[in-house]
């Protein structure tokens, strides 16, 4: 048995992606959270492309897919306002990685996992460290 993480082939992304997705949060943590994925990894927003408020009676959902292949940079601690939840979406390994790389910046605790074959989704709670 490898003990090598599994990874669906070098030159493709899809073993290294993860959806992220924050709802119900405010939107300068939402903004922060972001900021945080964006210093360390590509993602499939532009840089200057920040969440946005909305107005409605539905809950804002902000999501972005990151590749979590190569981080560019360690997270830096970060203030929230409030606890922040994230639902990450991808392989075990990269949804791993995702979430190591948050706990530079945030304590995450692990809320909620629902797990496949080959992908899991996980529910992180994101607090000030």
């Amino acid at each position: 048995m490898n003990s090598t993480p599994e990874r669906s082939g070098e030159d493709s992304t899809a073993g290294q992606e993860v959806l992220v997705s924050l709802s119900r949060c405010d939107l300068a943590d939402a903004r922060s959270v972001f900021g945080v994925l964006g210093s360390a990894f590509d993602s499939d927003r532009d840089a200057g492309d920040e969440p946005e408020a909305t107005s409605g009676p539905r809950p804002t959902v902000w999501v972005t897919t990151v590749d979590v292949s190569e981080p560019k940079a360690p997270a830096e601690p970060v203030t929230l306002s409030a606890p922040v939840t994230v639902d990450a979406q991808g392989g075990y390994w990269a949804v791993d990685r995702l979430r190591d790389h948050l706990t530079g910046a945030f304590a995450v605790r692990v809320v909620g996992t629902a797990a496949g074959d080959q992908e899991q989704e996980v529910r992180l709670r994101l607090e000030n460290r």
